[in-house]
């Protein structure tokens, strides 16, 4: 589990396809390696990845090939620069929101206008996430924890605040850029508890009305 804080940024130092899978090594000389170990979870862009191999500044993981059709991932090459996040820890401050790191959907970049100081980017949906992304929301996007401040037919606008801009990828986008989404958590097991089709949720006698009692919606 994560919470949408970078904690430092890092490029791709070496790429291997392995049939459908990928093998990638990433390098960073911002990230705290210190207490990182093999098996631990770093989310890299917004996917969870396990370490299987360090070296003093960098990890190596092995990246599958379901997420390699769900993701960006085989269409990135050596010199990528990734956002990183090693995972949450049971004391850490929750500072964004919870994020699992498995990636919905890919987004494009349709446009960026200046507002001030700050960036308005405005992002392209898949029409199956629009119903999870509500305005004033949480999304993630490539791993970073932001929020929704408008929607549109097919499209959400973000607002980048410069420190956020600077201490992340997100200075790289530009019109046409492609990112990683993730929907908010509680969105996505709010359909699961409310869905008609499943068996668990007919028995299970939770309803709209029963959440908007307790406060949930």
């Amino acid at each position: 589990m994560f919470t949408g804080i970078i904690e430092a940024k890092g490029r791709i130092t070496a790429l291997q396809h392995k049939g459908k899978d990928l093998k990638l090594t990433i390098g960073s000389a911002e990230l705290d390696f210190s207490d990182v170990k093999l098996g631990d979870s770093i989310a890299t862009n917004g996917v969870c990845l396990t370490v299987t191999a360090l070296g003093p500044q960098s990890f190596s993981a092995d990246v599958s090939g379901e997420t390699v059709k769900r993701t960006l991932f085989g269409q990135y090459k050596v010199g990528q620069q990734v956002n990183l996040e090693k995972a949450l820890l049971a004391t850490s401050r929750l500072g964004g929101h919870l994020v699992s790191g498995h990636v919905d959907g890919v987004g494009k970049i349709l446009r960026i206008d200046t507002y001030g100081e700050a960036w308005q980017v405005w992002v392209e949906m898949a029409p199956e996430l629009a119903r999870y992304i509500a305005e004033k929301g949480s999304i993630t996007v490539d791993g970073i924890s932001l929020t929704v401040n408008e929607l549109a037919a097919g499209q959400f606008r973000l607002t980048i605040v410069p420190h956020t801009a600077k201490e992340t990828t997100l200075i790289t986008l530009k019109a046409g850029s492609q990112v990683h989404l993730e929907i908010d958590l509680i969105a996505r097991y709010l359909e699961r508890l409310l869905s008609a089709n499943s068996a668990e949720s007919k028995s299970s006698g939770v309803t709209l009305n029963l959440l908007q009692q307790r406060g949930f919606v």
